[in-house]
């Protein structure tokens, strides 16, 4: 069985690349937090290479930024490749069937993705619950 679930935050902004029949592709890396701390108290984290095909691949260029929370599923993949000097080449990575965005694309303007008071939808809200038993839940 060679399954790879992780959860991490995208080390730089996704930049989309196609193939020479052109299929769209993203390599990328997440930073993935190690769940104790070291000696320094400090916690540490792994950065995994990671790689999404097609469709998948697009989205991640355009809705996530670097520092996004993201959620990969797939499965690990080695390869080799020889370099011009001769050299072998050993790469080790998640080839993902699924990318789920925890966190969008940040917003220049907002940052912290907190609706501003006057584009709140709720704002002048017609809803008036008086007790909780008016909840339905």
């Amino acid at each position: 069985m060679n399954r790879v679930v992780l959860v991490g935050r995208i080390t730089k902004d996704p930049e989309l690349k196609y193939t020479q029949s052109n299929v769209p592709f993203v390599n990328f890396s997440i930073a993935v937090n190690r769940t104790f701390v070291n000696n320094q108290g400090e916690r540490e984290a792994d950065f995994i290479n990671c790689v999404v095909w097609r469709a998948q691949a697009e989205n991640l260029a355009k809705f996530i930024s670097k520092g996004g929370l993201i959620g990969v599923d797939g499965r690990l993949q080695t390869r080799t490749y020889q370099t011009q000097t001769g050299e072998n080449r050993y790469i080790t990575e998640v080839v993902c069937d699924s990318v789920q965005f925890i966190e969008a694309k940040s917003n220049n303007n907002n940052p912290s993705h907190e609706v501003p008071a006057d584009d709140d939808p709720f704002l002048d809200s017609a809803i008036d619950i008086a007790s909780e038993d008016d909840l339905p839940f």
